[in-house]
């Protein structure tokens, strides 16, 4: 943001006189009717009166010209002296014997009052020796009272919303320079900034000026707090967070700067699916950093491929291996991963709300309304490693029977035992124990979509060994029932983190 100028002083132009007075006549003379009773002494001010805007003929009238006198003039001149006043006073008078001018001397220094009467072509002229000057005014008052010392009005800080405005290449704080926006949702804005105090780049979050989002974010700083306490070393692949502070209204976390995340490298590879050997890497590290949240009784409730960042997102190019697309392929250097966004973490013993998670990610124990615990960022685990080796989210749709209907297709009917736990609304999704899709609302191209789709086996081909293993952990975390779904700590000793593989997911050595 623009920083506000140390000084608003003024300087009068070099050819102040001449712009002022032409031949003796100032270009403004002030006719006042009924002269106001003087202020105290010690509460004068040189102010001047002007209606919002004058058109007076000067002593260049004789050459046609007319000057428009603008309340808004952009030069500020100081009162000249007593004296100087005095002699400008009687030459207006001496010189524009039609103008009826009350000119008033008030010197803080004397007592004396100079005042001067003379009758000319009939009419009285009370001339005191106070001359008015162009300043700068107040549109909003009548009374244009002089601002010349008046700072200008700063540029807002926030949007309609209660976002903070970014401004490329401008300072957020002293110490933090803004370059670019990184992203923006519903909590706030992420930005780019430079540390000038560390001398590096970092990403600063700022949430927005509304009660409930500040309110959360004071609970996602305890949570990232709990997080940094346990692990120093940042050896779980969590963010950390480096420091935080209140900024006009905002509160502002600092971070590492990190690369894209995982879901924008998708897609600027145009989805096409990762090599099993990444995916079986960015397996291993997400599990362990939920596992190490699951170990400190927290639930993250909100796991998807936006939340998980790449350290570095350099990538090369080989040719394409999918037989339905020409060109080239984006391999990743560097698969190393960090999980992001805890504003939605909550703590076991904390306070639940009915409905978390990313509706494609979103376990069914939510949609029905069981209650969640640790299992149901196992089952967004699931989806999200599908996703990786598709490269399209598994199921893709807004609607809660649609959804469940899709979970069938992929996984196979939902057991009666969890269809009683349903809660009473989620009952009405079912007859005598079976999803009623389609009903009368569903749409044909809804009907289509869920068609199309297959089971999770014949999604995790070709049958290698390390797909085998892959697919029995996907069914093992792909459970209807949370009880019987497979921990964090338990899938991390999955032989399908045995295999070895190359960046190809060609299969090296069986451990």
């Amino acid at each position: 943001m623009t920083s506000t100028a140390t000084s608003t002083k003024r300087t009068r132009p070099d050819n102040w006189e001449a712009e002022f007075y032409k031949n003796g006549y100032p270009k403004e003379v002030i006719v006042i009717e009924d002269t106001p009773t003087p202020p105290p002494e010690d509460k004068l001010q040189h102010t001047v009166h002007l209606p919002p805007a004058t058109t007076t003929t000067t002593a260049d009238a004789a050459k046609g010209s007319t000057v428009t006198q603008d309340p808004s003039s952009q030069y500020y001149l100081p009162p000249p002296s007593a004296s100087t006043r005095s002699k400008r006073a009687r030459k207006v008078a001496n010189n524009n014997g039609d103008a009826q001018v009350v000119l008033a001397v008030k010197n803080g220094a004397s007592t004396n009052t100079a005042k001067r009467r003379r009758k000319e072509n009939g009419q009285s002229l009370n001339v005191l020796n106070q001359v008015s000057y162009p300043t700068y005014y107040s549109a909003a008052s009548q009374l244009y009272p002089p601002i010349a010392n008046h700072p200008p009005t700063p540029e807002p800080y926030d949007d309609k919303d209660g976002h903070y405005i970014i401004r490329p290449n401008e300072s957020l704080t002293p110490r933090y320079k803004m370059m670019r926006l990184l992203g923006q949702g519903t909590f706030g804005k992420v930005v780019e900034c430079y540390d000038r105090v560390r001398r590096t780049f970092c990403a600063v979050k700022i949430i927005r000026a509304i009660p409930k989002y500040r309110d959360a974010s004071k609970i996602e700083i305890r949570v990232l707090n709990t997080l940094k306490e346990h692990d120093p070393l940042n050896l779980n692949k969590c963010i950390h967070l480096l420091e935080w502070f209140d900024y006009r209204n905002h509160i502002c976390m600092v971070f590492e700067l990190l690369g894209q995340s995982v879901f924008d490298f998708l897609k600027s590879n145009e989805f096409h699916p990762f090599p099993s050997g990444h995916i079986q890497q960015f397996a291993k590290q997400l599990l362990t950093s939920v596992a190490f949240v699951h170990d400190l009784k927290l639930i993250h409730t909100d796991l998807k491929p936006e939340n998980i960042l790449l350290v570095n997102h350099y990538s090369r190019e080989t040719p394409s291996m999918n037989g339905k697309r020409a060109g080239c392929d984006k391999i990743l250097q560097s698969t190393e991963i960090r999980l992001i966004d805890f504003g939605s973490a909550t703590f076991e013993n904390d306070y639940h709300s009915s409905v978390v998670s990313t509706r494609h990610y979103r376990a069914p124990e939510i949609i029905l309304g069981m209650g969640w615990s640790y299992p149901c960022d196992i089952w967004s685990i699931g989806c999200i490693l599908v996703e990786f080796f598709t490269g399209d989210a598994l199921f893709q749709t807004h609607d809660n029977l649609e959804h469940l209907a899709m979970m069938e297709v992929v996984l196979g009917r939902l057991p009666p035992r969890i269809i009683k736990s349903a809660s009473r609304d989620a009952q009405n999704f079912f007859k005598d124990y079976r999803l009623k899709y389609p009903n009368a609302s569903t749409t044909r191209q809804s009907q289509k979509y869920v068609q199309a789709l297959k089971s999770l086996d014949k999604i995790i081909t070709p049958p290698s060994t390390l797909n085998r293993y892959f697919l029995d952990l996907l069914q093992k975390m792909l459970v209807y029932d949370p009880a019987q779904r497979i921990t964090a700590r338990e899938a991390l000793r999955h032989p399908f983190f045995h295999v070895s593989v190359d960046d190809q997911g060609r299969e090296l050595v069986e451990g």
